[in-house]
């Protein structure tokens, strides 16, 4: 054998072995998170006086929010391993044996416990049964489209009511991506999203012509902006009014029954332009446009990017389009040396608008460890309270932070409690003593907010 194929083949070996033993390590920190689980059920948060429902209530908070601020995990991910491992070791006990054993991932564990959520004990060992074997022998999506099938056929009864569980969970997902690009994803019915689908595709196919550059993939990203932000019509006609047509009161339009053709055909960007050359505004947004501009970038002195709330850098071409569409503006200038910026004092218990605005840009989102609910969302906290037992909390960045209203909840219930530290750094504690420290989006320090009277540098 070729000697360089055969040191091959031993790195290879190598590299199977170390993907077996991170199995067997996810095994024994499945078995630490079930045990630390069944602890926490013995857990006494609340005071005796309380209901057994409100202490079931305090001990799971404290378990998952403990869980997630040690392991560095959004806390519905932690929910998700906490079930899954009590479903592994407690009902699918030869799928855990396997995953201990190296024979499995915990991806094909995992796939198999989901499965199993709402079976019967009974179900859910005829299940195990049937796809287990050779599980190890088959990609991930594969062994769940196999353990997926093999569920309708052993209780197909329940699919309608399994059906409407999920429905329960629909949502919308937002992902930033680098580039100035996002991710927007949605978990919806599938007949819907399979109707969805095919009406972008139909849109686009009919858009597609020997003068359009843009393949279809491209064309469908491009519809689908139109539908969503809902253009409106070009600012004068594209043609007389007395042109027959079948647009609304004889006005000649060129928007298609599935959305605006010129816009689609030109793209979906912020002021995109028709086939006329004139703009197009869209009232599917109209933003408050919150955007960091360093004061270098300002001054034109640097080609820093600016920072759109929410997301990230952007260009400054890209903030100029989105100020077109703003109906106010929030101006706060960076520092150049440390990019810092607002240090306010306040003697009020409820923040301006102009804090509340920078309050939410400075932390991004919920400021506890293990969230990462949008700070717009969020409640705004003093951390040192404005008034208790004679003591007085100002209202300022120093002493503010947004919290989701359940970690909001569980700093007032069950002893999660923070300080600020330096350069809008927040030091939590948790029940058991443990300290966690979280970053804000941006740095802030002693820079004055500037006058908002002048106008915008767009």
């Amino acid at each position: 054998m070729n000697p360089l194929l055969e040191r091959f083949g031993e790195q290879l070996d190598r590299a199977a072995q170390s993907h077996h033993r991170e199995a067997v390590v996810a095994a024994e920190t499945v078995l630490e998170i079930d045990r630390t689980r069944l602890l926490s059920e013995r857990l006494t948060i609340l005071p005796e006086t309380e209901s057994n429902l409100r202490q079931r209530w305090a001990n799971r908070r404290v378990l998952v929010s403990e869980l997630a601020a040690a392991f560095d995990l959004p806390e519905r991910t932690m929910e998700t391993k906490i079930e899954v491992g009590k479903a592994l070791i407690h009902t699918l006990p030869d799928t855990f044996a396997a995953l201990q054993a190296g024979q499995i991932s915990y991806r094909h564990a995992v796939a198999l416990a989901d499965q199993t959520f709402g079976l019967s004990p009974e179900d859910k060992a005829e299940l195990e049964r049937a796809v287990l074997p050779g599980a190890g022998d088959l990609i991930v999506s594969k062994f769940t489209q196999k353990a997926r099938k093999a569920r309708e056929r052993l209780d197909p009864a329940s699919i309608t009511v399994r059906h409407q569980k999920s429905v329960a969970d629909r949502a919308v997902f937002f992902d930033p991506a680098p580039d100035g690009m996002a991710y927007l994803s949605a978990f919806l019915p599938a007949t819907q999203a399979q109707a969805i689908c095919t009406r972008l595709t139909g849109t686009a196919m009919g858009l597609q012509r020997s003068d359009e550059p843009r393949t279809l993939t491209q064309l469908k990203a491009d519809v689908l902006v139109d539908l969503i932000l809902d253009r409106d019509e070009p600012d004068e006609p594209d043609e007389p009014d007395d042109i027959d047509s079948t647009g609304p009161r004889g006005r000649s339009t060129n928007r298609s029954t599935n959305g605006s053709r010129n816009g689609a055909r030109n793209g979906s960007t912020t002021g995109a332009k028709n086939n006329s050359g004139r703009t197009r505004r869209r009232r599917g947004i109209k933003p408050d446009v919150v955007i960091l501009v360093p004061a270098l970038t300002l001054l034109g002195r640097s080609d820093e990017p600016a920072v759109l709330e929410g997301y990230g850098p952007i260009d400054l071409d890209t903030a100029k389009e989105l100020a077109g569409t703003a109906p106010s503006w929030l101006r706060v200038l960076t520092d150049p040396e440390t990019g810092a910026w607002l240090s306010v004092g306040r003697k009020r218990y409820k923040p301006p608008a102009d804090l509340r605005a920078v309050l939410r840009l400075r932390d991004g989102t919920c400021r506890s460890a293990g969230c990462t609910r949008a700070a717009a969302d969020c409640d705004i906290d003093h951390s040192i309270p404005f008034w208790e037992n004679g003591q007085r909390g100002e209202t300022n960045l120093t002493n503010l932070a947004s919290l989701c209203p359940k970690d909001h909840r569980d700093k007032h219930e069950i002893g999660w409690s923070y300080i600020h530290g330096d350069a809008g750094t927040i030091i939590w504690t948790s029940p058991t003593g443990h300290t966690y420290t979280t970053q804000p989006e941006h740095h802030i320090g002693p820079v004055a907010l500037p006058n908002t009277d002048t106008p915008p540098p767009f």
